[in-house]
């Protein structure tokens, strides 16, 4: 008797099967070709959500194809479980950052296996236990050593709600990446860095070998790096010493005519010392640290300065140019003061129109003397021929820069010089839940490094957590007070802890040797497994975790770890998922409960904006609960839903109608082999006839060659997953198609045996071929065919391209080069008909009518051309 499509009973089945099996555990294995997928591992903050649900089910259909393919596959997951929210939930709830950690990785590791996701759960890694986090220790001790991490005194971003220091990357817009409501303030701290400088060209040079990256997150990274060519430049200044200039235009030098310093320069406030100036630059100065970075640099901003008191001598001109302090300059680019070249840089130019200042014209356009800087309206920033440059005049820009940068060397007053916008990476926060950083400092020996012996730096349990004030960690007494490992006096521990995009930067190796206990991995089987094969995740990771990683490979290269220098060999960045949003203009988002019939407010009874399609977020209030969806569909209809939905690097509209489709189709392809087995019992033993089968047979064999051809491509070409689902749906139409044809009841069973044996060959191939999708139904259905062992332990099916071969062809007739008719006829259809067909053919005939057939080319099944004339 047929049963019906019970998921929730099929999908518990089948992962206890796996779990008790070890089904998904991997070993280095040299005799087999070695693939390792890797999906961006959760923060766990609780609860899994549809995003995480798309990447986790596009990386798991590539590790179930490949094993299916004859791979051996690596495909882990862990737990980035470090970070703020913890400490935050520690404050609001009462909850110990650690205790809220684990439960959430708890129930959100139920949620993953409940998804049917084939994680080899024997290498899972929590970054927060001590088992993890001591190697990030050790990490950076060994940083330490080489002079790869150092301490400096710094302006930085910090952020009032973290109450902590945040990088450059995530102070990105002014505001804290995490709070994006709240703006960064600068602060004066004393900090730990990692000098990924260091490698700076080494990464930008690597990062355009990334042919498996999409080009856009290449751009990002390259950008974010910002390489800049140029001159350093030194301005004598008036009352003594000199000041140092970054620029990429030396050919202009001789249009400099006030500098600019950033408010965060060392001079800003000393230039102005003993001047009238004096007080109005120290207010300015305070003004621009409370000021939103963002703005201050934002090209449309308006620009706003204070004039220092201090003048600076043109090195080539040998003319006193006045000192400015002006928002629109950074302290992180260059050397934080620029010459200002108004004629040939907009935001100089916008400056100087403001404050008053001269504008020389030193670039004349090629072909053109027709600028004059009395009348221009915007500043010409092209290349061209230098004038009102003395000795340089007439030089082209590019001779002009070289030409310059020579006398500047000869004059010993500047030199060639490169420039980068990145900034080495600040890693200390003010914060308890993250690693220690471990170091201790002596007042007899300085700054000391715990010894390796000694690691790991246990997280004290007994903190308070109190969101104000620095550090939880530096009230504890009894961490803080220790002894020094040289001299044995009383000294203190750091109480900073690591920025957590440590623990992201390289936990990919671990996993290739997660139980190594006597160093972070163990070089054989890193050389095994890496790079990773296949990267999944979002773009808003694109500079900060892509580029710490790559740097931290480098590193461990470096360090002997790892033959690689390049983590990821391929990356997809996989679109958001959206959904149809309320708003009310009083109350903001609205749930559906909370929108009535009429689409008003049920609070305020306005208006409610409906249809506005926005990523999934619990602010916006359209998320939908995957916990729900288990409930309802089941795990496979939400893999499938999510890969047919759109293109993984698309993003996905969320369509109720679209998940209930899915469902749909699972049902289909349940009856399609629960509903007939006699039919499959019956094709057991039998054999293909010798003879043409008929055309239903054909047509069926066709239909089935098509779509292993077509899924393999798809799978195998960019990861087309909904074009492949979508020809197991059109397989599954034919073979209802084929079932109709069929007589009813058992005497279907009685017929040819190439009915039978097309039947099986269909069926089973559209199981094997739904299982990377659709695991835990793949596995009931092969199990109900009389198979023991697990789908996944199938080899892949291989297409028959004779057996996928149209039979009848449509072939194109040109007359002179373009399409006139087209004719449908048999697949090898010899050329004499072909040519008899071609001139008869109605439409042809209108365009060869009173003509002289010249030439009359047929290319077999495929293209017939007409030459014709008078």
């Amino acid at each position: 008797m047929p049963r019906g499509y019970d998921f929730q009973r099929i999908e518990a089945k089948w992962q206890a099967q796996w779990e008790a099996a070890e089904a998904f555990a991997v070993r280095e294995d040299p005799a087999r070709p070695k693939y390792y997928c890797l999906e961006m591992y959760p923060y766990p903050s609780g609860k899994i959500h549809m995003g995480h649900v798309r990447n986790y089910t596009i990386g798991d259909v590539v590790a179930r194809y490949l094993r299916m393919r004859g791979y051996n596959v690596l495909h882990p997951m862990g737990w980035d479980a470090f970070g703020f929210p913890a400490e935050n939930a520690a404050f609001e709830h009462g909850v110990h950052p650690a205790r809220w950690t684990l439960d959430n990785i708890a129930y959100m590791k139920s949620q993953l296996k409940r998804m049917g996701f084939s994680y080899d759960w024997a290498r899972e890694v929590t970054c927060c236990l001590p088992d993890y986090y001591r190697w990030n220790q050790w990490f950076f001790l060994r940083l330490l050593e080489r002079g790869l991490a150092y301490r400096k005194q710094s302006p930085v971003n910090w952020c009032d709600r973290c109450q902590s220091v945040l990088s450059n990357e995530q102070a990105e817009g002014g505001v804290c990446w995490r709070h994006t409501e709240t703006p960064v303030a600068q602060k004066e701290l004393s900090q730990w860095f990692l000098r990924i400088t260091a490698y700076v060209e080494e990464l930008l040079a690597d990062g355009e070998k990334l042919a498996g990256w999409p080009e856009r997150v290449r751009v990002m990274q390259r950008n974010w790096i910002g390489k800049s060519v140029g001159a350093e430049v030194d301005f004598a200044l008036q009352r003594g010493g000199s000041l140092r200039i970054f620029t990429t235009r030396p050919d202009t030098l001789c249009g400099a005519t006030f500098m600019v310093l950033a408010p965060e320069h060392p001079l800003a406030l000393e230039l102005s010392r003993g001047t009238s100036q004096a007080e109005a630059v120290a207010a300015f100065v305070a003004r621009m640290r409370q000021t939103d970075r963002s703005l201050r640099t934002d090209a449309a901003a308006e620009k706003d300065g204070v004039f220092t008191g201090a003048q600076a001598i043109n090195p080539l001109t040998e003319e006193p140019i006045p000192i400015w302090v002006a928002n629109f300059v950074l302290m992180e680019y260059g050397t934080g003061a620029i010459m200002a070249v108004p004629a040939h840089d907009q935001r100089d130019f916008e400056f100087a129109r403001k404050y008053g200042l001269p504008i020389r014209l030193v670039i004349q356009p090629d072909g053109s003397d027709s600028l004059d800087a009395a009348p221009m309206e915007a500043a010409y920033e092209g290349e061209g021929r230098m004038v009102h440059s003395g000795r340089f005049d007439g030089l082209a820009s590019q001779a002009g820069k070289e030409a310059v940068c020579d006398a500047l060397e000869r004059q010993r007053i500047g030199q060639r010089a490169v420039n980068y916008r990145i900034r080495d990476w600040l890693v200390s926060r003010q914060r308890y839940w993250g690693t220690p950083i471990p170091v201790i400092y002596c007042d007899a020996c300085g700054i000391v490094p715990v010894p390796d012996r000694d690691l790991p730096v246990i997280l004290p349990p007994d903190v308070e957590i109190t969101m104000s004030g620095g550090s939880p960690l530096a009230r504890v007494e009894t961490f803080v007070k220790t002894a020094c490992p040289r001299c044995g006096g009383p000294a203190r521990r750091e109480t900073d802890t690591m920025d957590t995009f440590v623990d992201s930067s390289w936990y990919f190796l671990r996993f290739t040797s997660a139980r190594e206990t006597a160093r972070p991995v163990d070089p054989a089987k890193v050389g095994y497994w890496m790079p990773v094969d296949q990267y999944i995740g979002g773009i808003e990771h694109a500079v900060l975790h892509l580029l710490y990683a790559r740097f931290f490979t480098k590193v461990c290269r470096d360090l002997g770890l790892t033959a690689v220098g390049e983590p990821f060999s391929n990356l997809l960045t996989q679109g958001m998922v959206c959904k149809e949003s309320s708003r009310c203009p009083e109350h903001g988002y609205r749930l559906p409960a909370e929108v009535d019939k009429a689409g008003r407010c049920t609070t305020c009874g306005l208006p409610v904006e409906v249809g506005r399609t926005e990523k999934m977020s619990k602010s916006k209030k359209n998320v939908v609960d995957p916990d729900e969806l288990l409930a309802e569909y089941g795990a496979d209809t939400i893999r499938l839903f999510s890969l047919f939905a759109a293109p993984p690097e698309k993003d996905l509209e969320w369509s109720d109608d679209g998940v209930q489709g899915a469902f749909r189709f699972l049902n289909r392809i349940w009856r399609l082999v629960d509903e007939r087995p006699e039919l499959l019992r019956a094709a057991e033993g039998k054999r293909w006839s010798a003879g043409q089968p008929e055309e239903a047979v054909r047509s069926l064999r066709r239909a089935t060659h098509q779509a292993i051809g077509k899924v393999t491509r798809d799978l195998e070409d960019a990861f087309h997953f909904n074009t492949a689902i979508a020809a197991l749906m059109e397989l599954a139409g034919a073979l209802v198609r084929f079932l109709d044809q069929l007589p009813p009841g058992s005497a279907a069973a009685d017929g040819p045996p190439d009915r039978l044996l097309a039947f099986a060959e269909a069926v089973r191939a559209l199981v094997v071929m739904l299982a990377p999708f659709a695991p835990h139904v793949a596995e009931e259905l092969w199990e109900s065919l009389g198979e023991s062992e697990s789908i996944f332990r199938q080899r892949w099916p291989e297409a028959d391209a004779s057996l996928a071969m149209e039979e009848a062809l449509e072939i194109v007739v040109q007359v002179n080069g373009k399409v006139r008719g087209r004719l449908q006829v048999p697949r090898g259809t010899p050329e004499a008909a072909l040519r008899r067909l071609a001139l008869e053919e109605r439409r042809v005939r209108q365009w060869i009518e009173g003509r002289t057939v010249h030439k009359l080319v047929v290319v077999p099944d495929k293209l017939i051309n007409i030459v014709a004339g008078s």
